[in-house]
């Protein structure tokens, strides 16, 4: 579903998509972590509640120099590998799989959505998520300058996994629906992917942005045994009205856009090579 070209086994697919997945997740990592520190700093550190994202940046050039932008980037580089590509492959492996009539099965009013696309997204959303929890944490904790243990390390995890199921189920989505209806964009070696997967991933984040915001939170031990109900009742009071919960929603927009689209370059890239190789056969 997120390339056009002809598919292999489904084991296969999965396999691919494991590898070139990880070329999508370090690229992320490297253009978009220090947007992504701006975010979590805005979201989750007392000392930046009322700051603004050019006040943030600045507070963390001066006081930790390019390196503070960077803070808690290793971890998140080598998991990134991991959890991204993991959320490709189980999606690719599990779409190709599910190539029956029934799973094929067009859902009424949605221009052509697949059933398969659902299940698929479900799958890649949840093991992603039991990956990358952990690591978000230890992520997190480094960018706003705190400790963190393993036994605590599943600290937030159910938000985190709704979180990602809204936020990749809609970014599968965004991504099928792109590919039907305007293949030609799609496979344009740079301008196209850049363009479709940014956009699709920022749309994606722009509905789950509220569940991000209270995930930072409690992965930063904010409030930690407060339910995530009352957090979010506490911020729209305190923070003025429903807009408190995209706080950060700035870097976050930048980062999503720019990382997600130089990735899809890499990655579709990577798909065809794959083809042209002849791994696929």
């Amino acid at each position: 579903m997120t390339h056009n070209q002809d598919r292999g086994h489904f084991l296969k697919e999965g396999a691919i998509g494991l590898g070139v997945g990880v070329l999508y997740g370090v690229t992320s990592v490297v253009v978009g972590h220090p947007f992504d520190t701006v975010k979590s700093k805005m979201q989750a550190q007392r000392g930046f509640e009322s700051a603004s994202m050019f006040r943030t940046i600045a507070k963390t050039f001066k006081t930790q120099g390019i390196i503070g932008f960077y803070r808690g980037s290793i971890p998140v580089l080598w998991g990134s590998g991991i959890y991204r590509s993991t959320q490709f492959g189980v999606f690719e492996s599990v779409y190709t799989f599910l190539d029956n009539p029934f799973c094929k099965t067009e859902i009424p009013l949605t221009a052509g959505l697949q059933i398969r696309v659902l299940i698929a997204g479900a799958c890649g959303s949840t093991a992603r998520a039991i990956i990358e929890s952990p690591l978000e944490l230890a992520k997190i904790r480094r960018q706003t300058q705190q400790s963190w243990t393993f036994r605590g390390l599943y600290q937030g995890f159910g938000v985190m996994w709704v979180r990602t199921m809204g936020l990749m189920t809609t970014y599968f989505i965004l991504i099928d629906t792109q590919r039907r209806h305007f293949p030609q964009v799609f496979d344009q070696s740079v301008f196209g992917p850049f363009l479709v997967s940014g956009v699709a991933a920022t749309l994606a984040w722009w509905i789950v942005w509220p569940l991000e915001y209270m995930k930072s939170q409690v992965q930063a031990n904010y409030g930690e045994k407060m339910p995530v109900l009352k957090r979010i009742r506490l911020v729209i009071k305190e923070r003025g009205g429903f807009f408190g919960l995209y706080r950060g929603i700035g870097p976050g927009t930048i980062r999503s856009f720019i990382s997600n689209g130089t990735s899809m370059i890499v990655m579709s890239n990577a798909q065809k090579k794959v083809t042209e190789w002849g791994l696929r056969d």
